[in-house]
């Protein structure tokens, strides 16, 4: 009998040591290629451990926190990882565009600087993504081309051009004309005369001569045309004989302009006239004829500014 039990307690032992070493003492291999299911297998412990796609959220977090793709490091292929999203930028990790602007979360940060939860990043009522992709306005500037006007009230209002601060080329900023009421996208207007012609007059005269006329002629027209603007005549003489003598010639000359003027429909009131004598600076060189120097016996017209800005122009 003793024998019979010593049999099967030996039997016993041998059963246990085959099991035992068919048992593998290797770790439990991840299958090629890596599958949710697989990982769905494991234990919370386990997934807590790992961080299959490397993006610094584990496994577990992935898909029990944050329903993300614990395969993929950037779930939602915006270009920024699960982790920056989650924890840097506060975006959705799976939403491309976060803010619905036209442009992914990733482009937002890394290329353009702007805001991924805010559709508007300068405020100026134009989307960043329209701003980017359709009107290329600077998304971070709410008056990109700096002429006064927000780029939305530029594309929406105005219908100037948000990237060029005069749209129409005439020397005023598409600002100061919707400040003057005037049309932003009407070169002539406002009517600005830039400059006048300058006459000159014959030794001790203050007739005007036909070239004189001439190009006081040319005067008047920019005048009419520009009704707004008022003058100034400033008269001078050379520098032969006495200043008392010379300054009551440059009064003749000066009003010798200003008649022309108002002999050919300037009002009068637009008009202010000055002699002033001697010109400041005498002429290296006399004519030849040793009578002065015509190019200081002139008469000077100055158009006066009417708007509260002066127009940069540029030749």
């Amino acid at each position: 009998m003793k024998l019979h039990i010593r049999h099967y307690a030996s039997l016993a032992v041998i059963a246990l040591l085959v099991v035992t070493g068919c048992q593998s003492s290797e770790p439990l291999q991840d299958p090629d290629p890596l599958t949710i299911e697989f990982l769905r297998s494991l234990s919370e412990e386990q997934l807590r451990e790992r961080d299959s796609d490397g993006d610094g959220l584990s496994d577990y977090d992935e898909l029990f926190v944050y329903n993300t793709n614990p395969l993929s490091a950037d779930t939602d292929d915006d270009g920024l990882s699960d982790t920056d999203e989650i924890n840097n930028h506060g975006t959705d990790p799976l939403n491309a565009d976060t803010d619905d602007d036209g442009l992914s979360d990733g482009d937002e940060v890394l290329v353009y600087g702007t805001d991924p939860l805010n559709p508007d990043t300068d405020g100026d009522g134009l989307s960043d993504g329209d701003e980017v992709n359709e009107y290329r306005t600077n998304p971070l500037s709410a008056d990109s081309d700096g002429d006064g006007l927000n780029d939305y009230d530029e594309v929406y209002v105005y219908g100037t051009d948000p990237n060029n601060p005069d749209t129409d080329g005439n020397g005023f900023t598409d600002g100061q004309e919707v400040e003057m009421g005037t049309n932003p996208l009407d070169a002539n207007e406002p009517a600005f005369i830039r400059e006048l012609a300058t006459i000159n007059f014959d030794f001790d005269r203050s007739n005007i001569d036909s070239r004189a006329a001439t190009a006081l002629a040319a005067n008047v027209e920019q005048l009419k045309d520009a009704p707004n603007f008022r003058l100034r005549v400033d008269a001078f003489t050379d520098h032969v004989g006495g200043d008392q003598y010379n300054l009551r010639l440059s009064v003749r000359r000066a009003n010798a302009v200003r008649q022309f003027y108002v002999e050919n429909g300037i009002a009068e009131d637009r008009i202010e006239v000055n002699g002033l004598g001697k010109a400041p600076v005498p002429c290296a060189t006399q004519d030849t004829d040793g009578r002065g120097c015509r190019a200081n016996r002139r008469a000077e017209s100055h158009p006066v500014n009417p708007y509260p800005f002066t127009p940069r122009f540029v030749d």
